[in-house]
């Protein structure tokens, strides 16, 4: 019987014949190790640093210009990535599953289809060599994909604008340069891990015999398998890129499937993965792009397959339980919904927090996963340098210092960015209607002076009672969009308890807490702590709870229902793969 000839298309990548030799692999590895050495050491002391700067002029004066217009060459055609097993196209048109801006266009960009099984083989195929190469030359390929995103950060801040409705500096910081600094972190962390065994020893043991028994012994990391990274659409990169290189750096091919509303920032990763790959002498298969169709499911479809051994996930509460129950034979790295709150019990800085907390309800109108939703005040006010404050008081005027924030449209515009999507739209409008409860502040529409049709929306603040059944039931649910909750309670200890009820049933990401009392800061300290949840004291001036310090902070604990892990710990790279030992008798 004649075999069927398996068309071109399907077969796997492999390395091109005109492949570097081990020095052109060595010059990558004398390039980027003082910088990985740095990260490394950086990740033992937690203290500041980043190889890629926060300022767009660090780039240039015309690297923004620059990127507007390689992001608007990329419009109304199709993205330029060859991969095997092509057999469709998704998009252009919104109806084909193309992208629609938040600000109100569509970018009329498609990308290839393919076949599943095309990719899978692929990714096997490409794995042998790569984990072959070691951890180091792994790292210092990675480093170079950062390097060339990083040079083209103006580029995707405007992807990550358009997919994700970021304002300017947002796009630029969540879009580009930090989530560069979470997929270097993830490297570090993975290098760090891999080579805690050396890779050779020799062991000697004394016996009876008088003769020494003596054995050489080598340690090699092994990746697991192929891994799935399932993006989301709020911050495709920052949420992404940490799964992705821990995968990569530790052995492992990754299939990147992006949300169907924001593929571009992650198929611009892909595209420049694969050009490194390629010149590295790797086959690019070992990171590819899995578009879907609209309604194909494909995430799920991958999920299950036995080649996939490690799934990275970042979304909704209802598909990470999924993954929980039909992916059982993977590694799950999974995070979700959070619902987030801050305690106000006393303070010495009034003005200051309630300017700093306003930023916070403010910035990326409340989208971002560590967003504060819930503020509890003690019904009887709060202690401040301006004397006792009612909790009407504080209320009202956090009311004001969110409206003075925002009196000018252009500043609030780049602040709030715009709603990415209608449910986000939808809850803003229900919020501001009174329908979820007395409205201490209502959201106005702004208006964008380069994009009318962009959807933003300030904060509104809605008065609740923790006393109320139906409305502490309200504050164990994320609200999407920008509201907020100011909830009066009983006490400080009621709201410390409301606030670890919330964090283990719900899951939290970030907690926050002013107060001028070392036994309430003890208190709040230690439900923190017991829920898993990081907590922000005091926090005034230019730095809000919101935020995260790469290769410092600890995003998340894996401790509550919001994340199984945290970015980026020993954990979250360790169980990408195993340590395969070989004995010689020496």
């Amino acid at each position: 019987m004649n075999s069927v000839p398996v068309p071109e298309s399907l077969l796997p990548e492999t390395t091109s014949p005109a492949a570097p030799d081990a020095a052109a692999r060595q010059r990558l590895v004398d390039t980027h190790r003082p910088t990985l050495e740095r990260a490394v050491e950086t990740l033992r002391t937690r203290t500041h640093w980043s190889p890629y700067p926060e300022d767009p002029a660090a780039y240039g004066t015309d690297a923004e210009a620059e990127g507007e217009r390689a992001f608007h060459a990329l419009l109304d055609k199709p993205f330029p990535l060859d991969q095997p097993g092509r057999d469709g196209t998704v998009g252009p048109l919104p109806a084909e599953g193309g992208e629609v801006s938040p600000y109100g266009f569509g970018l009329g960009i498609s990308y290839p289809h393919s076949d599943p099984e095309a990719l899978l083989a692929g990714a096997e195929a490409a794995a042998g060599e790569w984990r072959q190469a070691g951890a180091l030359v792994r790292a210092a390929v990675c480093l170079e994909i950062l390097a060339r995103i990083n040079a083209r950060s103006a580029e995707f801040a405007q992807a990550a604008m358009h997919t994700s409705g970021h304002g300017p500096v947002m796009g630029f910081h969540a879009g580009a340069v930090h989530a560069q600094d979470r997929g270097l972190e993830a490297v570090a962390a993975a290098y760090t891990e891999q080579t805690r065994l050396p890779a050779r020893a020799l062991w000697t043991k004394p016996l009876p015999s008088g003769e020494p028994c003596s054995m050489e012994k080598t340690f090699t990391p092994a990746g697991l398998g192929t891994a799935l990274l399932v993006g989301n659409r709020i911050f495709p990169a920052w949420s992404g890129y940490a799964g992705l290189f821990a995968s990569l750096a530790t052995g492992n091919p990754v299939i990147v499937k992006p949300h169907p509303a924001a593929v571009l920032p992650l198929a611009l990763t892909v595209a420049v993965a694969r050009d490194v790959l390629t010149a590295a002498g790797f086959a690019p298969g070992l990171v590819a792009l899995a578009a879907e169709h609209p309604g194909e499911g494909l995430a799920r479809a991958l999920a299950v397959r036995p080649e996939i051994r490690i799934v990275d996930f970042t979304g909704t509460t209802a598909f990470g339980r999924w993954l929980k129950d039909n992916a059982r034979h993977a590694q799950l790295f999974t995070s979700t919904t959070a619902v987030n709150t801050v305690l106000i019990e006393s303070t010495e800085h009034y003005a200051a927090m309630l300017d700093n907390l306003a930023f916070s309800l403010a910035l990326y109108s409340g989208q971002l996963c560590t967003s504060p939703q819930n503020i509890l005040i003690p019904r009887a006010g709060i202690r401040t340098d301006l004397g006792r404050k009612g909790h009407l008081d504080v209320v009202a005027d956090l009311a004001a210092a969110v409206t003075r924030l925002l009196t000018d449209d252009a500043f609030a515009c780049d602040l709030l960015g715009a709603l990415c999507g209608p449910a986000e739209a939808a809850s803003a409008e229900l919020a501001a209607s009174g329908a979820l409860g007395p409205v201490v502040l209502a959201g106005r529409t702004v208006h964008h002076p380069r994009h009318p049709r962009a959807t933003i929306r300030t904060p509104t603040l809605v008065a609740l009672d923790a006393a109320r059944p139906q409305d502490r039931a309200a504050l164990a649910h994320a609200r999407p969009g920008p509201v907020f909750f100011t909830v009066a309670v009983d006490s400080a200890d009621d709201g410390i308890a409301l606030l670890h009820t919330t964090a283990t049933t719900a899951g939290s990401l970030s907690a926050g807490a002013w107060t001028a009392s070392e036994q309430v800061e003890h208190a709040v300290t230690r439900a923190c702590a017991d829920a898993g949840v990081m907590l922000s004291l005091g926090m005034t001036g230019d730095w809000y709870l919101t935020q995260s310090a790469v290769y410092s902070d600890l995003h998340g604990t894996g401790a509550n229902p919001a994340s199984d892990h945290a970015f980026c710990d020993g954990a979250f790279v360790a169980r990408r793969f195993r340590t395969v030992e070989v004995r010689r008798r020496v």
